[in-house]
C-alpha cells in the first residue's frame, strides 16, 4: 500500500481505518476480542457498522458463523458476512475478497476481520492436513520447518547463527509493540541457548499460537473524497495464489515436481506487476516468520535478495529498523505471536500505521510504499 495521491486509479481500493487486539492470551471470549478490534477500525475510519456493506471474517480454528457472533456484539444489520479460513493467510484472503469487491464498483464499503483463540501448544494438524501425513510425523510445524532449514543450510551454507540473527531482530523490534506477546529484547546468544525444538530451530526461533484479532475497513476512491479521509492508505494490489502442487511449505522437504515455482515466488512475481512496483521501491514490510528460518526464505522469494543470499541479507543488516529494507518492525509473529485467521490483517493494522506516520517509537522515517506477506498451511 501507500498514501494516497492525486493520480489515484478509478479502480483502486483504499484503507480508510485499522483496528487491533492485542496479541497473547485473554480471559475473553472470541466475541470480545473480535468485536474490540473491529471497533477499533470503524472509529479509526469515523464510521460505524451501519455504513459497512459487507463482512468477511477470517479464522480457522473457530465455531461456524464467527464472524457474525462476533458483529452480535457491536450491530447486525442484514449486510452478508462470510467466514472465510485459508489457514494462516485467512486474513489476506478477507482483505483479498474486500478489495475485489471495491475495484469492481459492487460496494463502495467492506469490512475486513479475523480473529483466532487457540489453545496452548502445537495447533492441532487433523485440521489442517491429511491423515498420511500425521502418520508419517509431519504435521508438526517445527518438523518440516526444520528440514526445510537444513535443506537450505546444506544447500546455500545458511548458518545457525544467521537464523539466530533473524530471532533477534524481531525481538529486538518488539520492545516498542505494545500488541505483542513477548516484548523483551533477546539476543542471538540467548536464542540459541533456548532449547532445540527441531534442529536447527530453537524455541526462541518459533512463534506460538495465541488469541488476537484485526480489522481494517476498505473502500472507494469516493468514499475517501466524500467523506474528506485525508490519511487513507491506497491498496495498489491484494494478490492471492496457491500453489501448483501443493505441499506444507513448498515442496522444500520432499520431491517436487519440475517446474512448481514456490507459491511466494509466484504471489509476488503477479503483486509487482499489478502495484508497478519493484522490489527496491518497498520501504518497509512485514512477512510470515512463523519460525526464524522462514523470514530468510521470504527475502529471497519476495525478490529482496537472490536465491541462496537470505542468509547474508539478515547478516547483513539490510532487514533491520535502520537497514535499507526493515522487515518485521512490529516484531513478527516470533514476537507477536500467531493467532491464525488475524495475523496478516495484524501486518496491514502496523503497515497502515507506518505509511501514516502514526507507529511512534518503531516508526519507520518517511515509509510511502509497504508490502505484507503472509503463507497459509497447503
Amino acid at each position: 500500500g501507500k498514501a494516497m495521491t492525486s493520480s489515484d486509479r478509478d479502480s483502486a481500493a483504499y484503507i480508510a481505518g485499522v483496528g487491533i487486539h492485542e496479541f497473547g492470551r485473554f480471559e475473553k471470549s472470541f466475541e470480545q476480542i473480535g468485536k474490540e478490534a473491529v471497533v477499533e477500525a470503524l472509529d479509526d475510519a469515523g464510521m460505524t457498522i451501519q455504513d459497512m456493506e459487507i463482512g468477511f471474517c477470517g479464522n480457522t480454528y473457530l465455531p461456524s458463523s464467527t464472524g457474525v457472533r462476533i458483529l452480535a456484539e457491536i450491530g447486525r444489520t442484514g449486510m452478508p458476512v462470510t467466514d472465510v479460513d485459508a489457514a494462516c493467510a485467512a486474513g489476506a484472503s478477507c482483505l483479498s475478497s474486500a478489495t475485489d469487491l471495491i475495484e469492481s464498483g459492487s460496494v463502495d464499503i467492506a469490512l475486513a476481520y479475523g480473529v483466532e483463540k487457540m489453545p496452548r501448544g502445537f495447533m492441532d494438524p487433523t485440521n489442517i492436513y491429511p491423515d498420511w501425513m500425521c502418520h508419517m510425523g509431519l504435521s508438526q510445524n517445527p518438523q518440516y520447518w526444520g528440514m526445510a532449514a537444513k535443506r537450505h543450510m546444506h544447500d546455500h551454507g545458511t548458518t545457525e547463527e544467521q537464523i539466530a540473527e533473524v530471532a533477534a531482530k524481531n525481538h529486538q523490534n518488539s520492545t516498542h509493540n505494545p500488541n505483542a506477546y513477548y516484548t523483551d529484547a533477546m539476543n542471538r546468544k540467548e536464542i540459541l541457548e533456548s532449547p532445540v525444538v527441531c534442529d536447527p530451530l530453537h524455541q526462541f526461533e518459533i512463534c506460538a499460537p495465541n488469541d488476537g484479532a484485526a480489522a481494517a475497513v476498505v473502500c472507494s476512491p469516493d468514499v475517501v473524497q466524500d467523506r474528506g479521509i485525508d490519511d487513507a492508505v491506497e491498496i495498489l494490489t491484494t494478490t492471492h495464489r496457491t500453489e501448483k502442487f501443493p505441499s506444507p511449505r513448498g515442496g522444500t522437504y520432499c520431491a517436487t515436481p519440475a517446474g512448481n515455482e514456490p507459491v511466494s515466488a509466484m504471489t509476488a512475481d503477479a503483486a509487482y506487476e499489478k502495484a508497478g512496483v519493484e522490489p527496491e521501491d518497498i520501504d518497509i514490510a512485514e512477512v510470515q516468520d512463523t519460525n526464524a528460518f522462514e523470514e530468510i526464505r521470504w527475502y529471497e522469494q519476495l525478490d529482496f535478495c537472490e536465491d541462496g543470499e537470505g542468509g547474508t541479507f539478515i547478516e547483513s543488516g539490510a532487514s533491520r529498523r535502520d537497514g535499507e529494507l526493515p522487515v518485521n518492525v512490529s516484531g513478527g509473529l516470533i514476537s507477536k505471536g500467531e493467532p491464525p485467521g488475524a495475523s496478516h490483517l495484524g501486518q496491514v493494522h502496523e503497515l497502515a500505521t507506518h505509511l501514516r506516520g502514526e507507529a511512534g517509537d518503531r516508526q519507520i522515517p518517511d515509509a510511502s510504499v509497504a508490502l505484507g506477506h503472509v503463507v497459509g498451511a497447503m
